[in-house]
């Protein structure tokens, strides 16, 4: 069960693990997969390009006679097989968009946080009376101490949507190595995955308790 800290980096209280991340997902790994690999390709550009032989400049004759040279029949500088020529079965400008319906990603997403729940990897953080400027004492909250904090878990920070200590946090947080901020509603399955260990601020912890309805 997650622990609940305060801004000194004490244990306050445990709270127990919502049933919603209590359940056992193993079955559906298949799910958070394709939903990883949908966050990944929706950022593809999908820009490159190469110019195919009748996009490419010149070439509009032979470049020698067919017959009587002792070369390689060509019939155009154009030609793959050519310096600057047309690119054969190149890259062209396409979407590497994938869907996947609200059900699926929902279930994906409790699956992924599930996992953390079970591995202990959940802290809620209670950033009443934050006041912490210096990053090191920031990382002796999070690691016990700066020096651990280089070697400690990748972590990742989740506070609550326009909560009053989250600009205060992200500056503290800012140039410890593995450690990141983010906000409850841009959590995504990736980030959850990415991150060895994950903290919630109290507004953060209760908004994802809040949820409600069955994952199947």
């Amino acid at each position: 069960m997650p622990s609940v800290i305060d801004a000194d980096g004490k244990v306050v209280r445990d709270l127990a693990v919502p049933a919603i991340f209590a359940r056992d997902y193993g079955d559906k790994l298949h799910v958070v997969y394709r939903a990883v690999h949908r966050e990944f390709a929706n950022q593809r550009a999908g820009t490159a390009s190469t110019l195919k032989r009748d996009e490419v400049a010149g070439g509009g004759r032979k470049p020698w006679r067919q017959k009587g040279t002792g070369r390689a029949r060509q019939g155009s500088i154009r030609s793959p097989q050519w310096r600057h020529g047309g690119v054969a079965f190149g890259p062209r400008p396409r979407s590497y968009v994938e869907g996947l319906n609200k059900k699926e990603r929902r279930l994906a997403f409790l699956a992924a946080l599930a996992d953390r729940f079970s591995q202990d990897a959940v802290t809620v953080l209670d950033p009443g009376g934050f006041a912490i400027v210096k990053t090191a004492e920031f990382a002796k909250l999070l690691f016990g101490s700066a020096k651990a904090a280089k070697s400690g878990p990748r972590t990742l920070i989740v506070c609550g949507r326009g909560e009053a200590s989250a600009p205060q946090i992200e500056r503290v947080s800012r140039n410890l190595p593995g450690v990141a901020v983010t906000d409850d509603r841009a959590l995504g399955v990736s980030d959850v995955l990415r991150f060895e260990r994950i903290v919630f601020t109290t507004t953060a912890y209760q908004s994802l308790s809040a949820q409600e309805g069955s994952a199947e």
